[in-house]
C-alpha cells in the first residue's frame, strides 16, 4: 500500500549484509541450503554461514566461473544452493557457466551479487559492475531482483530460495536508509508503490528508491505530486503498475545506479511503449565511474535526489496539453 505522508528515513545496514543474516537463518532452518563464494565471503558477508556450517561452505578461490559450476552442480543435486561474490565478478567471469549450466537447463540456482554499481566506492571502476543488471536480463527464465533496504532484501532472499528457478539478487557496499517496514509484502513481478502520486512516477530499484522518496518530497514542496515506485523485480517487470502509472501520470522518470543504455530504464520504456506511451526521462550513467568515496560518485554522476527533481521538471513539462 502506497503511503500518502512522509517517510521518515533512518539509516539501516548495507544490503549485503542483510543477505549475508538472512542466509544464515536460511540455513539454520533448513539442512539443505549450501553456500558457495569466491575469496570474499567477509565482504559478501556469506562468512556469517561459513563459521556456522562449515560443512555446507564451499570456498571456490578467485574463481567465479568455477564457482557457478560448482552451484549449479550442487543445486542439481537438489540442495538450494547460492553463490556470491562481487556482481561484477559472478556476472563478467561467470557469465558462460550461467548462461550453459544455469540459464539453458534452468537450474535452480540462486546468484548474489554484492558491491554492485558505483557506491563500491574507492575499489574502483575493475570492481564496479555498472552492467551487471543487462547481462543478467539477457538470460532467458532468470528472475532479476535489485532490493532497496534490508527488509527488502531479507525477504527476497526468502523468496529467492523458494523460487524453483534461477534467481540473481544485487546487493550493495555502503548502508542504506530503511524503506519498508517488516509488514511490507514482496512479490516476483510486482513493484512496491511506495508513495502516492498524480503528476509524475519516479521508478528506481537499489538504494536510489531512498533518493527518490527524496525527491518527492522536494517535488511535494513545490506543488508537484510525484508517484515513486520501486522496481526491486527488475525481471519480471510489473508491466500492469507500469502502464497504470503512465496512464495516470503521464510522466515517468527512471532512474538507476547501472549503465542507462541496458538497464531497468531500457525495460521501462519497452513496457511503457507496449502499454501507454508517455513522456519519460531517465537517471543514470553514461560511462565508467572513476575510483572516489561512494558519496562524491554518487554526487558527480547525477545519481541523487536533486537530479531526479530536475528530470521530473523537464518531463513534466512535456506532458500532452
Amino acid at each position: 500500500m502506497a503511503q500518502k505522508t512522509k517517510i521518515e528515513l533512518k539509516m539501516g545496514v548495507a544490503t549485503r549484509e542483510a543477505f549475508g543474516q538472512e542466509l544464515l537463518e536460511l540455513g539454520r532452518e533448513n539442512k539443505d541450503v549450501v553456500v558457495c563464494d569466491a575469496d570474499l565471503s567477509k565482504s559478501t558477508m556469506t562468512a556469517y554461514f561459513a563459521k556456522e556450517f562449515p560443512e555446507r561452505f564451499f570456498e571456490c578461490g578467485i574463481a567465479e566461473a568455477n564457482m557457478v559450476g560448482i552451484g549449479a552442480g550442487l543445486a542439481s543435486a537438489g540442495k538450494i544452493a547460492f553463490v556470491s561474490s562481487f556482481s561484477c565478478f559472478v556476472l563478467n567471469k561467470g557469465f558462460e557457466q550461467l548462461r550453459v549450466g544455469v540459464a539453458y537447463p534452468h537450474t535452480n540456482l540462486k546468484i548474489v551479487g554484492t558491491h554492485s554499481g558505483i557506491s563500491i566506492g574507492e575499489d574502483g571502476p575493475s570492481q564496479m559492475s555498472v552492467e551487471d543488471i543487462s547481462l543478467a536480463c539477457s538470460l532467458p527464465g532468470l528472475i532479476v531482483l535489485a532490493p532497496a533496504d534490508e527488509v527488502c532484501t531479507r525477504k527476497l532472499v526468502r523468496l529467492a530460495a523458494g523460487h524453483a528457478g534461477p534467481v540473481f539478487i544485487r546487493t550493495g557496499r555502503p548502508k542504506v536508509p530503511i524503506i519498508y517496514n517488516g509488514d511490507q509484502t514482496f512479490e516476483i513481478g510486482k513493484a512496491v508503490e511506495v508513495l502516492e502520486g498524480s503528476d509524475v512516477t519516479i521508478m528506481a530499484n537499489g538504494l536510489l528508491v531512498a533518493e527518490a522518496v527524496k525527491a518527492a518530497e522536494l517535488l511535494d514542496a513545490e506543488g508537484v505530486s510525484a508517484r515513486v515506485l520501486d522496481l526491486f523485480s527488475v525481471k519480471p517487470l510489473d508491466r500492469e503498475a507500469i502502464a497504470r502509472a503512465a496512464r495516470e501520470t503521464g510522466a515517468i522518470v527512471v532512474a538507476e545506479e547501472h549503465l542507462v543504455d541496458s538497464g531497468l530504464g531500457v525495460r521501462v520504456a519497452q513496457a511503457v511503449a507496449e502499454s501507454c506511451p508517455c513522456p519519460m526521462e531517465f537517471i543514470g550513467l553514461e560511462t565508467y565511474a572513476e575510483s572516489g568515496s561512494p558519496d562524491g560518485l554518487l554526487d558527480k554522476y547525477g545519481l541523487r535526489a536533486a537530479n531526479l527533481v530536475d528530470a521530473a521538471r523537464k518531463v513534466i513539462s512535456r506532458k500532452r496539453a
